[in-house]
């Protein structure tokens, strides 16, 4: 049986005048609203973090280990600055994504946003990748589902409504161009295109069945974001690639994450907003 709205969760009508509307500051505010986000700890989980606090958000930082989303949830500021944790969560470990989650409730008690960041990376590309490790990397669009649902089922039972944010990838809806990383590193893996897409369709999916729960489901799909040990030869030949010329840099997709958590996005769900320079305009 489908839940009903609550009052505050039903539908506007256009009847709303101008002088009710939210302010526009209202709208993206996430002032006394929690956040948990996977991976936090890793070069765009950080950046992710940081704009979820800044908003207003309690973000709750998870990594595999502990001690280092500790030390990140520490280092977070915002209007909650103090009450942020960190949380140990392993999400290709089903036994640790609900202990985790226990650990959440037991220590903050509610939840509203949740961003699915965390990735168990693969090195091998297409090449020479075998049949298990392609499955362990299709591991981690498994604990986005895992968590997502727990979250849902949560949310569900205390009748409130949630923001679960997927982190695709322009990977998961364009293929790569091989001469990008030919003769210098190995070719962006064919089992990372495979979970990315699989992400975005699985956001999709989640949306539609869960949009008349007040469950939002969105994915934000970052382009060409090389991090500090990416080979310097390679982010040469992807600016060539890019209509702008240039690669992102990590706070160039703090805004999109605040809009997706926030209510300036609350009649979006099941949608990929992808941030990548123009690469897939192409």
């Amino acid at each position: 049986m489908v839940d009903q709205p609550t009052e505050s969760n039903r539908i506007k009508t256009s009847t709303v005048q101008p002088d009710e509307e939210a302010h526009i500051n209202t709208l993206f505010d996430l002032t006394g609203r929690t956040a948990l986000i996977t991976g936090a700890s890793g070069f765009l989980g950080q950046s992710l973090a940081r704009a979820l606090s800044e908003a207003g958000a309690r973000v709750v930082v998870s990594s595999r280990k502990r001690k280092k989303a500790e030390e990140i949830a520490a280092l977070l500021k915002g209007a909650a600055q103090g009450s942020h944790i960190g949380i140990e969560l392993d999400q290709m470990d089903e036994t640790s994504i609900n202990a985790g989650f226990d650990e959440l409730l037991d220590r903050v008690g509610s939840l509203e946003i949740l961003v699915n960041n965390g990735h168990f990376p693969l090195g091998a590309d297409l090449t020479d990748v075998t049949g298990t490790e392609f499955q362990q990397l299709l591991g981690n669009a498994t604990g986005y589902f895992l968590l997502a649902r727990r979250f849902r089922n949560w949310s569900v039972s205390q009748k409130k409504s949630a923001s679960i944010i997927m982190l695709g990838s322009m990977y998961g809806v364009v293929g790569s161009y091989p001469e990008t990383y030919e003769g210098l590193v190995p070719a962006s893996p064919v089992a990372y295109h495979t979970l990315k897409g699989g992400i975005v369709q699985m956001t999709r999916h989640l949306a539609v069945y869960w949009a008349k729960q007040n469950i939002r489901v969105n994915c934000l799909s970052p382009g060409p974001f090389p991090g500090p040990q990416a080979d310097s030869e390679m982010v040469k030949r992807l600016c060539q690639k890019s209509p702008m010329g240039r690669m992102g840099v990590p706070e160039e997709l703090n805004g999109a994450i605040v809009f997706l958590a926030s209510d300036a996005s609350s009649y979006m769900t099941g949608q990929n907003l992808i941030i990548d320079g123009g690469w897939t305009a192409w």
